[in-house]
């Protein structure tokens, strides 16, 4: 039997932690493994957007410490699939733009990109000034996906959760997770 796919799943203190429910919902019907690490602001926007704690949500296998420089995600040899940062801050997406690791974060998304495989960053500010946007080029010339979490309204959800929902299977899709009954569009 195939062992699960396993990819990690790294929350900053970003607004959108409805966009982190929804994806673990999506993830709930796949054959994948999720670990994550939370920072500390991460921790505090779960409670106050979600009322939840990290150890409150569905679907995480293995958390690690945010702290935690001999966990997993710190070595290639971890073997992640994919990396999320969901939602990302632009402090997580300046370090890690500018390799530094200050934080397991910063470090595994260092190692996911060494290593050529997916990191996606949703990156969750507005507006962005010259900084943020050299940031995300250079993510994106270094192979990193930058991915706001920006709804697509032509598929007229009925509220924030399908919404949140419609943008987590666009995540899905973009780590090559193929979640059925999802709403695409079809042309006029």
């Amino acid at each position: 039997m195939k062992p699960p796919r396993r990819i990690l799943l790294a929350i900053t203190g970003a607004t959108g932690m409805i966009y982190v429910t929804a994806l673990l919902d999506l993830l709930a019907g796949q054959e994948v493994e999720v670990h994550a690490v939370i920072s500390d602001a991460g921790r505090k926007v779960l409670r106050l957007e979600e009322n939840l704690a990290p150890e409150e949500l569905s679907g995480i296998s293995r958390w690690f410490a945010a702290d935690d420089f001999t966990a997993p995600p710190a070595s290639g040899s971890a073997c992640y699939e994919a990396m999320l940062i969901l939602p990302c801050t632009v402090g997580t997406l300046g370090a890690i733009a500018a390799g530094c690791s200050a934080n397991l974060i910063h470090r595994a998304a260092d190692v996911t990109l060494k290593e050529r495989r997916p990191l996606l960053l949703a990156v969750r500010e507005t507006p962005l000034n010259r900084t943020h946007l050299r940031n995300m080029l250079d993510l994106h010339d270094a192979g990193a996906i930058i991915c706001p979490p920006m709804p697509a309204f032509y598929l007229h959800p009925a509220d924030l959760h399908e919404m949140a929902r419609q943008f987590a299977g666009r995540l899905c899709d973009l780590i090559g997770i193929r979640v059925e009954g999802m709403q695409r569009w079809e042309g006029v």
